[in-house]
């Protein structure tokens, strides 16, 4: 008689055969939509890092990913690059002029501004690397390269200090407008001045260990010749009275921008109107009068006047006493030095004899007549 295999002996009447098989190792699979999600972010990935374009040299490659960070008036496009020498990221700007011969009007002036915007080297200016002119038979267009701020801008950090805190700190404030005013005094000082023109809190960019940088200047020689100036309402309010009442604005536009956006900073928001987004004159007024102290007040006042003449330099604010004070112990210690000094001291201090000067030394100090 045949003995029957023992594993099927061994199971009870009733039970499967599968109770007492060895146990399989089982692979969870993610489902088939997991999956495809999946697909399709490394799908959008390697597309958002498709290089587009290069440029004339070489170095800077245009990827299709846009930098939604750089909404500046003046500028139609811009996307992240990869500046192949250094290894970083940077952006890749456009400037789209509608007719050919607009740029052709205006090449030998923008092409000087340009120039001199590559010279600018300040802690508190985003970098400004590169810039060419793409002219085509229908269009024209300027593309230039600056520095990446990936830690976003000022407004975004307003936002998010709104829903945690009713004011803004005063020492963050004044540290925020020396640094602009650092930035806009070396613009003004340059010859011929620069005028940056686009001063806003979106295009004032904060690093995470409180840098501030204003971001790269969109000349105004470019500002009055490409399709997309100043059109957006919420921006209007930064801009001066005169600008586009002129033929030649000053730099007295910028401090205007600066007193706008340092309201803006005091009360981390001015109220459009209504469902609007444009911000009224009677908005304005309403924020400065809901600051509580006089000096900021004023100050901001000084930089928000309707006659360009009247505004103070960028200079002359950071001497202004909102942002430079000297705290009292260091008057009291500079009034004491000289009576320090008038008073002598009881203990005499131990004689030295000044050492003999080598040869050498004595050859050098002869004087010939």
């Amino acid at each position: 008689m045949e003995a029957k295999p023992e594993s099927v002996a061994s199971v009870p009447a009733g039970q499967g055969v599968s109770s007492v098989s060895p146990p399989v190792s089982t692979v969870t699979q993610p489902p088939p939509a997991a999956t495809a999600a999946t697909e399709d972010e490394e799908e959008e990935s390697e597309d958002e890092s498709e290089i587009l374009e290069e440029s004339p040299c070489g170095r800077w490659q245009k990827r299709r990913e846009e930098v939604n960070q750089r909404n500046v008036p003046g500028i139609d496009n811009a996307y992240l690059a990869m500046d192949t020498e250094e290894g970083v990221e940077v952006v890749w700007n456009e400037v789209m002029f509608s007719e050919r011969k607009n740029f052709k009007l205006q090449e030998e002036k923008v092409k000087a501004v340009f120039d001199n915007l590559i010279q600018l080297e300040h802690l508190n200016i985003v970098k400004f690397h590169k810039y060419w002119a793409d002219v085509k038979e229908n269009r024209a267009r300027v593309i230039f390269i600056t520095e990446y701020m990936s830690s976003g801008s000022l407004k975004q950090f307003l936002k998010k200090t709104k829903k945690n805190h009713k004011t803004m700190n005063e020492k963050a404030w004044k540290r925020w407008c020396t640094q602009i005013l650092s930035a806009l005094s070396y613009l003004h000082s340059c010859e011929p001045p620069i005028i940056h023109g686009n001063l806003t809190c979106d295009t004032i960019f904060i690093q995470h260990n409180g840098l501030i940088k204003i971001g790269s200047v969109a000349p105004d020689t470019i500002n009055n010749h490409v399709k997309t100036c100043r059109e957006e309402q919420k921006s209007l309010h930064f801009f001066a009275p005169e600008y586009g009442a002129v033929a030649n604005v000053t730099t007295a536009v910028d401090i205007y921008s600066f007193g706008m956006c340092a309201l803006e900073m005091a009360v981390l928001e001015i109220q459009s109107n209504g469902e609007s987004s444009y911000v009224s004159q009677e908005a304005i007024n309403s924020a400065i009068q809901s600051l509580e102290d006089p000096l900021q007040r004023e100050f901001i006042q000084k930089c928000l006047e309707v006659d360009p003449s009247k505004r103070p330099t960028a200079r002359e604010l950071l001497f202004h006493q909102a942002l430079f004070e000297v705290p009292l112990l260091k008057l009291l210690a500079a009034h004491c030095i000289p009576q320090q000094e008038a008073v002598k001291s009881p203990i005499v201090p131990p004689s030295v004899k000044t050492p003999t000067p080598e040869p050498a030394e004595l050859e050098t100090r002869k004087v010939r007549i």
